[in-house]
């Protein structure tokens, strides 16, 4: 356990406390930046010389992980080999009136993008999600070079400018999800 400073410590002239707005004060070492937080200035003081001793190097070295835990009570089972987990891939359609569209992992990593992309978020603002998953498959294709923007403007009737825009904000979200298996 780290020790606290006495109050007229020169330590305590480096800190600086900031009241968030949920409540909870932070306490900053404005030297090194390292930052902690607690329920009142003296939880966060507290932590926040925990954590300057973790920075500094002045904490125990722990030589067997799991004894410590157990001498602490702390039921947890430290394994050397990261654990591998199976997943299922799932489905999920939504169907609207007779029209039904499949949600996959893709269509919700581009729809996330319209918080960050202008593009996608002036898209699906004048095409709707409809015409966002449409023009995820012509992505998918387009990043494949199996169509060109115009082909795709063609299909989605749109501009060649506008078709180009699009697959090019898309090309993220395509490169990382396999069109394939989702």
């Amino acid at each position: 356990m780290a020790i606290l400073p006495d109050a007229d410590s020169e330590l305590l002239a480096d800190i600086e406390f900031v009241q968030e707005d949920d409540g909870r004060v932070t306490a900053r070492h404005l030297a090194s930046g390292v930052a902690s937080f607690g329920d009142t200035e003296a939880e966060a003081l507290r932590q926040l010389a925990d954590a300057l001793d973790s920075h500094f190097g002045n904490g125990e070295e722990i030589d067997d992980p799991q004894a410590y835990l157990e001498e602490r009570d702390i039921d947890v089972e430290i394994d050397e080999q990261p654990t591998e987990y199976d997943t299922e891939t799932i489905s999920l359609t939504a169907s609207a009136d007779s029209d039904t569209q499949t949600i996959t992992p893709a269509l919700i990593a581009a729809v996330a993008r319209r918080e960050t992309d202008e593009d996608i978020d002036c898209f699906v603002g004048r095409h709707g999600l409809d015409g966002l998953a449409a023009a995820l498959e012509y992505a998918d294709d387009y990043v494949e070079g199996t169509v060109n923007h115009r082909i795709a403007a063609r299909e989605l009737d749109l501009s060649p400018l506008e078709a180009e825009i699009v697959l090019q904000a898309l090309e993220p979200v395509v490169t990382k999800y396999d069109f394939n298996t989702t």
